[in-house]
């Protein structure tokens, strides 16, 4: 059984726990509050589900979710998650995060700060753009036709083949952004960012998102 690791539970956290727990994954969910916090989600999620640490859940891991607020990116244990995939869902809101002067300059993305945090961790970027109630309600088959889809961004060939399939058993297509560099496509205010999308909408969405200095 393979085990999904999440540091972060709120929305987006507990939902993606949610469909794991559905697809027959084992999950380990972490907070910043501490584990004994989340023992009703725990007990919703079921037996295939435990609280614990960060260090742990990134330790138990087979694939890592880290689904924080931004800012606290560098809260993240870093020897852990050493080789692992880590699955950032981040987006830079200024007003809760604060100003980033490479965000705010764009010369860096959010899934390139986590990346630059872990040097040898495998990122990927995907869960950004979907509200998360819809992680649970839009997911279909594999072949549904006008399947939702939802975006990745990644350096590693090998780590975002190993989430699209994660993402198919989920119920949704994949697009490959490309590299990390590019997840700026998907960030807030891009054509993409929220609505539901096919894969070819999305790959529309993508080639029309615009730098925030262009728009």
């Amino acid at each position: 059984m393979t085990t999904l690791g999440l540091i972060g539970a709120g929305h987006i956290g507990s939902q993606i726990a949610r469909l794991a727990v559905s697809r027959g994954f084992a999950v380990v969910i972490s907070n910043s509050r501490g584990p004994e916090t989340l023992a009703t989600l725990v007990a919703e999620l079921g037996p295939s589900a435990r609280a614990a640490t960060a260090v742990d859940a990134a330790k138990a891991g087979d694939i890592v979710v880290v689904t924080v607020p931004l800012k606290n990116y560098r809260d993240v244990p870093v020897a852990p998650l050493a080789g692992k995939i880590v699955i950032d869902t981040n987006n830079y809101y200024p007003q809760r995060d604060g100003h980033i002067p490479e965000l705010d300059n764009e010369s860096t993305t959010t899934a390139e700060l986590l990346q630059a945090h872990l040097p040898t961790s495998k990122v990927v970027k995907a869960f950004n753009h979907i509200y998360a109630a819809q992680l649970t309600t839009d997911g279909q088959p594999t072949g549904s036709k006008n399947r939702r889809a939802l975006v990745i961004a990644g350096d590693d060939p090998g780590a975002k083949a190993t989430v699209t399939d994660l993402l198919d058993q989920f119920g949704f297509d994949t697009v490959d952004a490309g590299p990390l560099k590019e997840g700026w496509r998907i960030q807030r205010d891009t054509p993409g960012y929220g609505p539901r999308r096919t894969a070819e909408e999305l790959r529309r969405d993508l080639a029309a998102a615009k730098r925030y200095a262009d728009q």
